[in-house]
């Protein structure tokens, strides 16, 4: 009898050490469900719609952006970037008819064809996340609460971001938390999710262009003809010139010009200098050049446009940090030019890299005019 009591211990105590790791997932378990989560995505009913905040680290003080991202297959996207202290509000659209940026505080559309986002990544896109898990043979893998947490390469538009966890739901495997770090394990871009649902009730209208301008209470205005660098023609500027078109005056640098003061790029690449600085005379938009010289040459225009929705195709989407697309235009003569806090900026150059024209146009971000 003690021996049969025994064996009923032993199996019993068996029994309880299964049980207590039925649902445990290790690593391999769970990339091979995300490889089906993917999956997913891309067939006909693939649907996500999630809301949070990021956090930008790389200033003296944190700035926070409430974001917003729907995602329909098989390519119809929406982004939403708002900061509330800065007035800003920024909508990412790609449908049918290309890839939308809408800026309310400007009035202004851009319109361009790009595979965006399949070939520019971002931290709030659930797609990217799954790719950069997927994608990383030595990830790293640990559990937090409720939450399983991948640390892996961050593969984004800055080299100085190095690595990122990413925290997702152990139910149902949705993004709770992204963490972006630089080579000193510093954490330069947060992510935080308030909600994340997969299988919405989006429609292709969720992702219409006249519908979303008439939500953000955006005023059609007139489409502006533009040139092969897109640069509206008739603008009073040399198509393909990076030199100030005619008509404009030098003024002394920092001097406070129309109803904003300049802004001027605290990066400058090496062997370049600033050589004049330039108002458009009768502008409208108080438009000014800032023009540069030396190993490249380059100039910037700033200008706050009124009542006007332009067209520009084709071009390409540029990141210029992880709240504002910049649209790079043009060949030989290339053009970047991208809005933020109420002010248009374009940077156009002939010889000028296009890393070289992100970090100019990053080093301006954030900045007051002097």
């Amino acid at each position: 009898m003690r021996r049969i009591s025994w064996v009923l211990l032993a199996v019993v105590l068996c029994m309880a050490t299964i049980l207590a790791g039925c649902g445990k997932k290790n690593a391999d378990s769970v990339v091979k469900d995300l490889n089906k989560v993917a999956d997913k995505l891309e067939s006909a009913k693939g649907a996500y719609q999630g809301a949070g905040v990021m956090t930008i680290h790389t200033g003296t003080t944190p700035q926070e952006y409430q974001v917003e991202v729907w995602y329909q297959s098989p390519s119809y996207y929406r982004i939403s970037l708002a900061n509330g202290e800065k007035d800003i509000k920024q909508i990412v659209l790609r449908n049918d008819d290309g890839v939308f940026i809408l800026t309310p505080s400007l009035n202004k559309s851009f319109r361009f064809k790009s595979d965006w986002p399949d070939n520019q990544g971002q931290v709030y896109l659930y797609q990217t996340l799954l790719s950069s898990i997927l994608n990383d043979n030595t990830r790293q893998f640990a559990e937090d609460k409720d939450s399983y947490v991948f640390d892996v390469a961050a593969n984004y538009h800055s080299h100085s971001l190095i690595r990122q966890k990413i925290w997702l739901a152990k139910d149902n495997y949705s993004p709770k938390q992204v963490q972006v770090s630089d080579s000193e394990a510093n954490v330069v871009v947060e992510v935080k999710f308030n909600n994340f649902t997969f299988d919405t009730n989006l429609t292709k209208e969720s992702f219409d262009t006249s519908r979303n301008l008439s939500a953000m209470g955006e005023t059609q205005g007139m489409l502006a003809e533009v040139d092969e660098n897109g640069l509206p023609v008739a603008s009073g500027t040399e198509n393909g010139s990076a030199n100030a078109p005619e008509g404009l005056t030098e003024t002394a640098a920092g001097k406070d010009m129309g109803s904003f003061g300049i802004v001027y790029p605290e990066y400058v690449p090496a062997g370049v200098t600033e050589k004049d600085t330039m108002e458009v005379p009768n502008s409208e938009d108080h438009a000014v050049i800032l023009k540069y010289d030396g190993v490249y040459q380059y100039t910037i225009m700033e200008s706050r446009p009124k009542d006007r929705v332009v067209s520009l195709v084709p071009g390409e989407a540029v990141y210029i940090d992880f709240t504002t697309v910049g649209l790079l235009t043009g060949d030989q003569q290339r053009t970047l030019t991208w809005s933020t806090d109420g002010v248009e900026y374009r940077l156009t150059s002939a010889n000028l890299p296009v890393e070289e024209m992100k970090k100019i146009a990053a080093s301006m971000q954030g900045q007051s005019g002097k």
